[in-house]
């Protein structure tokens, strides 16, 4: 038993370190990626080492309660010390010598002296022993696997791989929130980039109806500060995504994504205030933007940068 509590000490001590290295990325990432079945099989696996240690505790009771109850009822090994009292001398406090005499002590002083104050040269209780040389060999099969071998990845190689993970999670969690896009949670989009892809979009899709410089012609006139059906983005978003069928206006929700959507609705409001060769009469009502709405005052210089 002792020399079993030693051993899983020392494997303890050995391969905690390995555990602290794992990316916390990784095992989240495989987590995420595990379906219903095998969530299952790693809870059951989990409660089968919890029973599996809860019997080794149960195990550890049983064994000071016999031991306890056999010392009572023979007397002769009633002053015998336990196994637990045992195993804590030998492996955890060792074994104190009492200092008596002056003479004793002064053995046992150390040799050096720092203003008059000396240091009594205890021992290295064992299980600092145990800690230090659990230390150094995993130093030496450390260095030996990763130096020498080479089996192991880098410091410059794991980090390369977390950028890489991150990169790749940095890619999901805009894909999904991309994907998100609706009317109600929309937002104007002054990117370079993004308006930049919604003037292609507006010239491939809706210059048919609204003219290239959104003048109008069987659509309406996109530059003046009237709109029929509202001149916010989430206005806007809403009549690319789902149209006005019955005056010609089909729905893209089929034909574009979520973020094209986005970028087209951002560039047409870009439009607003700017003068179209053959510009048409104005359609619906007059449209004051509330002051929360981003869209740039300048709508010329904004038009004039992604041309």
């Amino acid at each position: 038993m002792k020399k079993l509590f030693s051993l899983l000490a020392i494997l303890g001590l050995t391969t905690f370190p390995v555990w602290a290295q794992t990316e916390e990325s990784n095992w989240y990432t495989m987590l995420q990626a595990m379906d219903s079945g095998q969530l299952t099989l790693l809870v059951i696996l989990g409660i089968v080492l919890g029973v599996i240690v809860l019997l080794l505790l149960l195990m550890v009771y049983l064994m000071s309660f016999m031991s306890a109850v056999l010392q009572k009822e023979n007397p002769v090994t009633a002053n015998e010390p336990s196994w637990w009292e045992t195993f804590k001398k030998r492996f955890v406090t060792g074994q104190v010598d009492e200092v008596g005499s002056k003479e004793e002590k002064a053995k046992m002083m150390a040799d050096h002296s720092y203003d008059g104050i000396t240091e009594l040269d205890n021992f290295m209780p064992p299980w600092l022993q145990w800690v230090f040389i659990g230390t150094v060999a995993f130093a030496i099969v450390y260095f030996v696997n990763y130096s020498v071998l080479g089996n192991g990845p880098t410091g410059v190689e794991e980090y390369e791989e977390e950028l890489r993970v991150e990169a790749a999670a940095a890619e999901f969690r805009k894909a999904n929130l991309v994907a998100g896009i609706d009317e109600s949670n929309v937002v104007f989009d002054e990117s370079a980039g993004a308006l930049a892809s919604g003037k292609t979009i507006f010239e491939t899709n809706c210059a048919a109806c609204h003219a290239t410089d959104g003048g109008g012609g069987v659509g309406p006139n996109l530059t003046d500060e009237y709109w029929i059906h509202g001149g916010s983005i989430n206005d806007v978003f809403k009549i690319v995504k789902y149209g006005v069928v019955e005056k010609g206006m089909i729905p893209w929700q089929d034909q574009l994504s979520p973020e094209q959507m986005q970028q087209v609705s951002s560039y047409i409001l870009t439009m607003k205030g700017t003068t179209p060769a053959v510009p048409k009469e104005p359609q619906g009502e007059l449209y004051t933007p509330a002051p929360a709405e981003a869209v740039p005052t300048d709508s010329t210089s904004v038009v004039a940068s992604i041309e």
